[in-house]
């Protein structure tokens, strides 16, 4: 396969030349006696008896440093970057945006373990530690500076940190007291301080709840967190398009934009995750009840219809189904039911919804491509996604223009999904079992174990 895509890569711009000759030095390098692992920074060591080999692999675009392998250039295919020495028991950090929390998880047993993309920047939270790469002006890393960071860096300003959501140019991290910091650019008061500043560090976010907040998700300018009791609470762009939920008298508006977490009033039942797309946002109930809200005009709220605005509504055809996981693109949406299947809808041009055509869908439609498969995760970058199976496989399809699906010699725009393999080099691990995958606007990342084959 690698040699067909490098006469494949010929045919591509100039600057992609360079990635010829470092793929043939990728494997003249690991044909010879160094092994692969030593490469491979180790960013967390457990102290435990019995670990397991934790991988985050990035391919796409880098030029922000947002591969976290100290390159600039593009990876066409999935390649390690860091590694970690987790205990067994280990679970995947929790809240995840747009999620359910599964019934299963036992609170505060294990170490946790997560990844999360924005638009080009990236996080990743091991055992309540942050570590963040990538585009850093606006000060979206949280470091105290604007510069881009081309490998993993410990935030030092964050402890006991539940969850990361990266929008455009900020960050938002959950910790676990139920407290919400948010930093980088402030444009339209995405960061619920005020309007227009950076914060170059951490701040905490001073609601008006009562409540520990629960769970948090953010997009390019807008963000939105519940509370313990189901009271969700949304601040940041509003523009006219409703995004926020919050409907007139919302409150003082600047310039476009609330600085202040507002309560979304007009939902009629306890929330307990959310979804923030590009000018829409999403939230599911407890039972799995899917309520959307904001600009319409390319389905994006899969009513049938192009008429958006700021009143939650629940969508009408998924009244009998139970969704656990909502992911939202640019202007395109994804769920995922509790038996696996993965209903998309919104614009379609970019081949983001998987149903092998470009056209738009007006109201969620399975993706056939994936029925055969238990998947167990989804994810959506900017208008490229992805999903994760229960077996560890991951597929992607959409905007492959940057190499962010993984595969080399993809068109630009891939219409259906396409698993994507991982190259095998003898590193004495074994195979790649996909835990969780995050998307950007131009690259992609993902969690894998790399369990030690016993044979």
């Amino acid at each position: 396969m690698i040699r067909s895509s490098l006469s494949h890569l010929h045919h591509r711009r100039r600057h992609h030349h360079h990635h010829h000759h470092s793929i043939c030095w990728f494997h003249s390098f690991f044909s010879s006696s160094c092994p692969k692992k030593q490469l491979i920074p180790l960013l967390y060591n457990s102290s435990c008896q019995e670990t397991t080999t934790i991988q985050l692999l990035s391919w796409g675009r880098g030029a922000s440093g947002q591969l976290g392998s100290g390159i600039e250039g593009t990876r066409l295919y999935p390649s390690p970057f860091a590694s970690l020495q987790l205990p067994i028991s280990f679970t995947l950090a929790s809240p995840i945006p747009g999620q359910l929390k599964p019934n299963k998880v036992n609170d505060g047993e294990g170490v946790e373990v997560g990844v999360s993309c924005g638009l080009f920047h990236c996080g990743l939270v091991v055992d309540g530690k942050v570590w963040m790469w990538g585009k850093g002006d606006g000060g979206r890393l949280g470091l105290g500076h604007e510069d881009s960071l081309f490998e993993p860096a410990l935030n030092e300003n964050l402890e006991g940190v539940k969850s990361v959501a990266l929008g455009g140019l900020h960050s938002v991290a959950l910790n676990s007291k139920g407290e919400v910091f948010t930093w980088g650019y402030g444009g339209f008061g995405a960061l619920g301080h005020t309007v227009f500043t950076r914060e170059l560090t951490p701040r905490l976010v001073q609601g008006s709840w009562k409540d520990e907040i629960c769970h948090i998700s953010t997009s390019g300018t807008h963000t939105a967190a519940i509370t313990k009791s189901g009271e969700l609470y949304t601040w940041g762009r509003e523009e006219g398009d409703g995004r926020l939920g919050l409907g007139p008298g919302r409150g003082p508006d600047q310039t476009g934009g609330l600085s202040i977490p507002s309560k979304v009033k007009a939902l009629p039942v306890p929330i307990s995750a959310v979804s923030c797309g590009g000018f829409f946002t999403m939230a599911l109930t407890e039972e799995g009840q899917l309520w959307n809200w904001g600009a319409n005009s390319n389905y994006e709220l899969g009513r049938g219809d192009r008429i958006g605005g700021w009143k939650p509504q629940a969508v009408p055809s998924l009244k009998d189904v139970r969704i656990i996981q909502i992911a939202c693109g640019g202007y395109h949406s994804l769920a995922l039911t509790d038996e696996g299947r993965v209903l998309s809808w919104g614009h379609g041009g970019h081949g983001q919804l998987g149903h092998s055509t470009l056209q738009s869908q007006k109201v969620p439609v399975p993706i056939e491509a994936l029925a055969d498969e238990k998947v167990t995760y989804i994810a959506c970058g900017g208008s490229s996604c992805a999903a994760v199976t229960d077996n560890g496989k991951l597929y992607m399809w959409g905007n492959s223009k940057d190499n962010q699906l993984g595969v080399p010699g993809l068109p630009e725009l891939q219409p259906s999904p396409v698993e994507v393999d991982f190259l095998h080099d003898d590193d004495g691990l074994g195979s790649h079992n996909v835990l969780q995958v995050a998307v950007g606007a131009s690259h992609a990342m993902c969690l894998v174990s790399r369990s030690s084959s016993t044979n």
